[in-house]
């Protein structure tokens, strides 16, 4: 069955309340001090069942003093049922309302005209063409005008046909993104603890979800739920919904928290927005406005920031803004909201948001945020995701970062990914995203570093990894780095070496001279065998007593390490590789002879090795490190 939000809006006293009452018996009107004054003050609800279609109403109040209660209630409502008393024609509410309908991007609804047993057919007439003359060009342009009178009944039958025509109409909640419920009640039920109401605008809520409410991040379990007093196993997108919490006190609650599946959405405090001043608007919005931004349930106060060129927003007039809110909200791309003046409060207009976790923007990055809000508007998934990714430069995104900005569910969020991926626009590096343009300026700048250290030490291998990551990418997430060197390698400009990053054609090229150090260095230590050499005393051995820099044979004996040649024993102690891969040798020749024991105590270590207790020590414990032997109390087993 389908079911439908309709939002009645009008002017106080023109029977709203009353309205609803006679379609669905349900007096909307809860509090004690709203029975007692007559008037509506705060959000009311009802139900009206019309076989094949559900209209729930959220019965608003009319008085000028009670329309942030009224924009409290605004939200997710799929229709509007603008009520103007037969009596009185237009009036500044019934305006103001019908404005709010417009900016929150209200598709559909009718016109009801009430209390027509107080007046004439000619009166009747009057306030009908009032009616289409406020309406022409809008949203209900067109839409069924239908007189009724509460008090007698007639009309009703017709309104509820016409109701049933709007719910036809009305189209389908969308179903990408995942749940959210703004919170406009919450109270403490005897019995059953926290109870919060809601509309329900996105995504499925169920027994035993696990939430969470934001923007204070307090974790719940939904324990019941109930749509319109029946109780329920699960509500879905479009349902006035009260659920039942678990885990959290009703006093911590307040309206305009967001509740939302645990972990899946963020509070957030700058928003850029597509905004529209409405053309009764006093003056010209402009750069540092103070105003009261209405967004889901909640009501914040905001600084505005016009990113147009001219610093302002003309009456009637529509551009692109930023709010920096004084309080957190949860907010998402094409959610609309309504801004108010902050004093005296009166509606100045409305947008929808285009980035709801922006950074601030200041001078001639203005201009800038500015193109990248032409393209956010309107624009497909994938772009989106594109443009997000873009905006947040070296640091990328994380997947759930864009889970967070979009509150897309899972299966919505990687269909547009793999689409940006696939078009070119996105790198995905092991979970982070990152630009396309900005992943390959990574790489060129890896490998302008890495041709730049070649020629500033041309005796060397490569450039150390974490050194270029310290250099370079230290701001950046540890995955994309790791990624840039990974395609770097695949197309061939950088070649990764153990801890070492190299350009792709760089080959050492040493002179007759280092050569001939190179040479002599490594005979030295092979015919050393495990009795080496200080290095100083090598050094000055293969310099032969040519002047030769310290620092110059150094990088000579450092390419002997990295090939392999020499083998660091000890910070003091290197040793030819051909030497160790004897003893290694003697070692098993040893352990064959000693079976079942294999074991070795360092006296007996120091004769198979033919060395001193000098070089013993520091080749056992290089044995225990590469695992060939391991102590076992005063001697060694070797393995």
């Amino acid at each position: 069955m389908k079911s439908i939000i309709v939002g009645t809006a009008g002017h106080i006293d023109h029977g709203k309340t009353t309205l609803v009452r006679a379609l669905t018996g349900v007096d909307a009107d809860r509090l004690p001090e709203e029975k007692r004054r007559g008037i509506t003050i705060d959000l009311g609800f009802a139900e009206l069942d019309l076989g094949d279609v559900r209209v729930g109403f959220v019965d608003v109040p009319g008085h000028e003093r009670f329309v942030k209660n009224m924009l409290a209630g605004a939200h997710g409502i799929d229709a509007v049922a603008l009520v103007i008393a037969a009596d009185e024609g237009v009036m500044p509410q019934t305006r103001e309302h019908f404005d709010i309908g417009k900016l929150l991007g209200v598709r559909g609804g009718l016109v009801v005209v009430t209390k027509i047993d107080t007046v004439d057919e000619e009166l009747l007439a009057l306030v009908r063409a009032e009616a289409e003359e406020l309406v022409a060009g809008s949203f209900l342009d067109g839409a069924p005008i239908v007189a009724v009178s509460a008090r007698s009944g007639a009309g009703l039958d017709e309104l509820r046909e016409e109701l049933r025509g709007v719910a036809a109409r009305s189209p389908a909640r969308s179903s990408q993104a995942v749940a959210r419920l703004p919170v406009d009640r919450a109270f403490t039920m005897r019995g059953f603890g926290a109870v919060v109401t809601g509309t329900l605008v996105a995504g499925e809520i169920a027994e035993g979800d696990e939430m969470e409410l934001l923007p204070a991040a307090d974790r719940v379990r939904v324990r019941g739920l109930q749509v319109h007093g029946r109780a329920v196993s699960q509500a879905a997108a479009g349902q006035r919904t009260a659920i039942n919490l678990g885990g959290v006190d009703a006093a911590s609650i307040e309206r305009g928290m967001t509740l939302a599946p645990a972990g899946r959405l963020r509070a957030t405090q700058i928003i850029d927005t597509s905004l529209e001043v409405l053309p009764n608007a006093p003056r010209a919005l402009r750069s540092r406005a103070r105003v009261r931004v209405h967004l889901g349930a909640a009501e914040v106060l905001a600084r505005v920031q016009v990113l147009e060129p001219s610093g302002e927003i003309a009456a009637g007039a529509r551009g692109f803004a930023q709010l920096r809110l004084e309080s957190p909200v949860v907010a998402l791309p094409e959610e609309h909201f309504i801004i108010r003046s902050y004093s005296p409060q009166r509606t100045i207009g409305g947008g929808s948001v285009l980035d709801a976790f922006a950074a601030k923007r200041r001078g001639r990055e203005r201009a800038v945020a500015r193109e990248r809000l032409v393209a956010l508007t309107g624009a497909a998934a994938a772009v989106r995701l594109a443009l997000y990714v873009e905006a947040a430069g070296d640091d990328g995104l994380r997947r759930a970062d864009l889970a967070a900005r979009t509150g897309w569910r899972d299966e919505t969020l990687d269909a547009a990914l793999r689409e940006a991926a696939a078009g070119g626009a996105l790198v995905e590096a092991e979970g982070v995203y990152a630009g396309r343009k900005i992943f390959d300026d990574f790489i060129q700048r890896a490998c302008a570093e890495v041709e730049a250290h070649h020629k500033r030490e041309p005796l060397q291998r490569g450039l150390a990894r974490e050194t270029l990551r310290e250099r370079l990418f230290a701001h950046v997430a540890p995955e994309v780095f790791r990624a840039v060197l990974v395609q770097a390698e695949s197309a061939g400009l950088l070649v990764s070496e153990r801890d070492i990053v190299r350009a792709g054609g760089h080959t050492l090229a040493l002179s007759a001279a280092d050569s001939e150090l190179h040479a002599s260095l490594e005979q030295i230590y092979r015919e050393a065998a495990l009795e080496a050499p200080a290095l100083n005393d090598a050094l000055a051995r293969a310099a032969g007593g040519k002047p030769v820099a310290r620092e110059h044979a150094r990088k000579i004996l450092q390419l002997l390490l990295d090939s392999g040649a020499l083998v660091r024993v000890s910070n003091d102690l290197l040793v030819h590789r051909d030497a160790l891969a004897r003893l290694v040798e003697t070692l098993g020749e040893y352990a064959a002879r000693h079976e079942p024991e294999r074991l070795i105590d360092v006296a007996a270590f120091k004769d198979l090795a033919n060395v001193s207790r000098k070089y013993a020590i520091p080749l056992l414990e290089y044995l225990d490190r590469a695992r060939i032997t391991r102590r076992a109390g005063d001697r060694r087993l070797i393995l």
